[in-house]
This record gives C-alpha cells, sequence and structure tokens, in this order.
C-alpha cells in the first residue's frame, strides 16, 4: 500500500523496501498552527495515500528519538487548516504518546507511552464525523488515544508523518500500512 502514496513535503533521504519505507527527516520540518507559538508551519514529511471517504488505517513506527520535538507518527488531513497527527514525541526529555489536533488552530495533547517508543504501532478510524485515534505496543491490544468530532469529507489523506523542528537526521522505518473500510468496532473493544 506504501506504493501507493506520495509525498507532501518529501524529505532529501528516503525509499521503499519492499514493504516498509525508510525516512530522515530534514531540518525544521513541522506541522503546527498558531496555538502558544504564534507560527504556522506545514514544512513536515507526509507520505500520504488518498481515501474514498471514511476509513481505517493501521501502521507501525520504529525510531530512535533524540532531540527535542523529534517526532513521528500517522496523519490524517482534509487540508492545510484541518488535519491530525499523532504518534511517539520528544518532549522533556521523554518520548510521549502525543497527538495534534488541527481545526484552523493547533491543540496538542501528551501522555506517557508505556510500551517500547522506538517500535510502537498506530490506528486511525474516520466515520461519519468522528476521528478514533488508538495506538498499540504489541498490535494485539489497542487502547484509545483521542476521540473527537473530525470534518466530513469525500477524500482524506492518511499515512506515515515524521518531523524534527530543531534538527534534521531522524531515521525512521514505517512499515505495516494498510487502509480499509472502517472497522466499526465498539469504542472499548481493544482488539
Amino acid at each position: 500500500m506504501l506504493s501507493r502514496c506520495t509525498w507532501l513535503n518529501a524529505p532529501r533521504h528516503w525509499r521503499l523496501d519492499g514493504g516498509s519505507l525508510h525516512v530522515v527527516t530534514d531540518h525544521g520540518t513541522d506541522f503546527w498552527r498558531e496555538t502558544h507559538y504564534g507560527f504556522t508551519r506545514d514544512s513536515g514529511h507526509l507520505f500520504a495515500l488518498a481515501t474514498d471517504g471514511d476509513f481505517t488505517a493501521e501502521l507501525r513506527v520504529r525510531a530512535s528519538y533524540a532531540a527535542l520535538y523529534d517526532q513521528a507518527g500517522i496523519m490524517v488531513r482534509v487540508d492545510d487548516r484541518h488535519w491530525v497527527k499523532a504518534g511517539i514525541e520528544l518532549s522533556d526529555g521523554q518520548a510521549m504518546l502525543s497527538s495534534v489536533l488541527t481545526a484552523g488552530q493547533s491543540d496538542w495533547a501528551t501522555g506517557p507511552f508505556y510500551g517500547d517508543a522506538a517500535d510502537f504501532r498506530l490506528r486511525a478510524t474516520v466515520a461519519a464525523g468522528v476521528l478514533r485515534l488508538q495506538a498499540s505496543a504489541d498490535g494485539r491490544t489497542w487502547p484509545l488515544l483521542r476521540l473527537c468530532p473530525f470534518p466530513k469529507a469525500a477524500s482524506y489523506l492518511v499515512g506515515p508523518m515524521c518531523c524534527t523542528p530543531e534538527r534534521a537526521g531522524l531515521a525512521v522505518e514505517f512499515s505495516d500500512f494498510r487502509v480499509t473500510a472502517p472497522s466499526g468496532r465498539d469504542l472499548h473493544d481493544l482488539s
């Protein structure tokens, strides 16, 4: 499925290797709109697939975070003012589970991740104007990360995302990317 994706802000160094995408981030890359910092950045790396409406997407992410705001995960995007990114982000010296929802302006929510931040999985489901984000340490148990309203659209861009606002050189491997019809699982179904 990665072979069907296209870049928004392609990094200088990347390659597809079978079912894996290998990326090394460029310097000063980020996705952010206004809140707290007062600036807008739309320079992060996104390797996305256009959906035919609602969907569930899953992704495995492997990276070693070293500098403030190093981040890698998944993004769902309608346009430059309506998107969400989620994954691991280095903040205050810790690899935190992070999500940023942007509807004109960005918010930011972080929390501890109890698995191995260097190897984790994400799931995003968009259905009927609702976004559900889940994170997994093992690919079997999927606790809820975020549930929120999200714009209804005929198509979304979804795929691997990574950024390094303070440096260049975060090496990330993305794999096991798949996009299907919305899962329809109960909110408290952790499978």
